[in-house]
């Protein structure tokens, strides 16, 4: 009973690639034994870049729901739900806009990012300005004390203490400020070399068959001084290094580089090394995973039940809202 809250989300754009285990899910995992964990679906932040194909938006969110709970989110030990099943949300997100300076949201550098990442939509929305905003709310209603971002991230949850600063010199301290918990994401590459990205079709999935990694794997580009077997590498700068470091342990991934560095070994009996790490780590993931896409009603249950539990705190948490406000 006194853990401290945690709240994080990932968006429903599909089914989870490496890059979300290695950046968040890795960590989401290990923080379920020590904090009480709150990790929503956010799909309102969804429909702020998919607002033209809102359709798929359910389809996705139980893609996520399911990789959640196959890779080894507990909902005995975490509350998984859908954000849109909590109105609570949007009520605490209009009220903090009316009091967010426009400056505020302005500055946020990943909104010219994510503009040119998906520069296929019109993101030149209200929602999709304000939805710093939207994730402050997320982070308040639960009155989170802590709260996991990597570093591109950083800028949200600054703002969003600022904002429950400014909230709370206004009307009186409701929210305690959320506390930044910086964790580690690596950037890893996808199978064309840029960054591992469902946007630029070059992620490996979580529910990848062996033989479908494996595929991609070893059609990845890797060290460009290598251009035969006999060149020496920089690890550092292969593409396929960086899902090594993410994935290999370093007992099994310190020789291959010195190996890579003195032209040793090849390209191809890295990659193995590579893919067999992978299929160890996912194998439990997919037994589980088939479980679920086999009982799908059993995945909606048990975030129907995280609703319940959700909304009963976020409940409280407008109630004092509204008395601070004086409505």
């Amino acid at each position: 009973m006194n853990k401290k809250i945690v709240l994080s989300g990932m968006r429903p754009t599909g089914p989870l690639h490496l890059g979300n285990y290695a950046g968040a899910l890795r960590n989401w995992i290990k923080l379920q034994e020590e904090y009480q964990c709150y990790y929503t679906i956010v799909t309102w932040h969804a429909l702020s870049s998919e607002y033209q194909n809102s359709g798929q938006i359910k389809k996705n969110t139980f893609e996520v729901a399911i990789d959640w709970l196959s890779i080894g989110l507990d909902p005995q030990r975490s509350v998984l739900f859908i954000q849109s099943e909590v109105k609570e949300h949007a009520e605490l997100h209009l009220i903090l806009s009316m009091i967010t300076p426009l400056p505020w949201v302005e500055r946020v550098p990943t909104f010219k990012e994510m503009q040119r990442e998906i520069a296929d939509r019109d993101l030149n929305t209200y929602g999709f300005l304000g939805y710093p905003v939207l994730q402050t709310a997320d982070i308040l209603i639960y009155k989170a004390e802590v709260v996991p971002v990597g570093e591109d991230q950083a800028p949200h949850l600054e703002l969003a203490r600022e904002i429950c600063r400014r909230f709370n010199r206004y009307f009186g301290e409701v929210f305690p400020e959320p506390q930044m918990l910086l964790t580690e994401t690596p950037r890893l590459a996808g199978t064309d070399g840029r960054k591992m990205s469902k946007s630029f079709n070059n992620a490996i999935y979580l529910k990848d068959s062996p033989e479908i990694i494996q595929q991609k794997i070893a059609t990845m580009m890797t060290d460009t001084r290598r251009k035969r077997r006999t060149d020496p590498g920089v690890p550092e700068d292969c593409p396929v290094f960086t899902l090594h470091r993410a994935f290999v342990q370093s007992e099994k991934r310190e020789p291959l580089a010195k190996a890579c560095r003195k032209a040793d070994i090849g390209c191809l009996e890295c990659k193995k090394v590579l893919i067999d790490s992978l299929i160890e780590i996912l194998t439990p993931y997919w037994e589980k995973r088939k479980y679920y896409e086999n009982h799908p009603q059993e995945v909606w249950d048990i975030l129907a039940f995280g609703a319940e539990k959700a909304r009963a705190k976020a409940q409280q948490t407008m109630a004092e809202v509204r008395t601070a406000l004086g409505f």
